[in-house]
């Protein structure tokens, strides 16, 4: 039998619309810093869909991967102190690099991209193109909170090039999956 009174859920310190960081104090949940792990947090829930929609477990382990990383930049962008910096895992500029690696791997495997194209496909193509949104939303929130507030410029570049990798990511499911790229054609045809 589960004991729910290990770990519990409500704590009614939010009511009041503050929440607590990882450190001393409380903001408003309407800061651009809770925003900007709020939306990190709404990225990782939208790969957690694409995960569950790829039945052929073609990405289950780089986008547990990534899952992981979005973790690390949630508390990192939580931190308030450095004792609490000290004490997280942080992502590096290896990791970066390593998105960029990845994008160039599952891009060798695509035709090349002249024109733009509609989002869509499989539904998991689909999932990976809408989780490639909320990706520029997370990273738009981060530069919006680094204006305010310094943060590590790494953590905005990650995001950047995580945009970029779901893009190729959504484009490989979909050639994977035998779906071409619907092309946009800008004239209304």
């Amino acid at each position: 039998m589960l004991d729910f009174n290990i770990v519990k859920i409500y704590t009614r310190t939010g009511d009041d619309g503050t929440t607590g960081l990882l450190g001393p104090g409380r903001v408003l949940k309407s800061s651009a810093r809770v925003e900007a792990y709020g939306s990190v947090d709404e990225l990782n829930a939208a790969l957690g869909a694409a995960s569950a929609l790829d039945r052929d477990g073609w990405l289950t382990e780089p986008i547990t991967a990534l899952q992981t990383q979005l973790f690390a930049i949630g508390a990192e962008l939580a931190a308030t102190t450095p004792k609490a910096f000290a004490s997280l895992q942080r992502i590096t500029d290896e990791e970066v690099e390593a998105l960029e690696a990845a994008i160039d791997r599952y891009e060798a495997d695509l035709p090349a991209l002249t024109r733009f194209i509609l989002p869509g496909g499989t539904h998991l193509g689909a999932q990976l193109h809408w989780s490639r949104t909320v990706c520029r939303r997370a990273e738009r929130r981060l530069v919006s909170l680094h204006l305010a507030e310094p943060i590590e410029p790494r953590l905005i570049r990650f995001l950047n090039r995580l945009g970029d990798l779901l893009f190729v990511l959504a484009r490989w499911s979909n050639h994977r999956a035998g779906i071409s790229d619907v092309v946009w054609r800008g004239d209304g045809g």
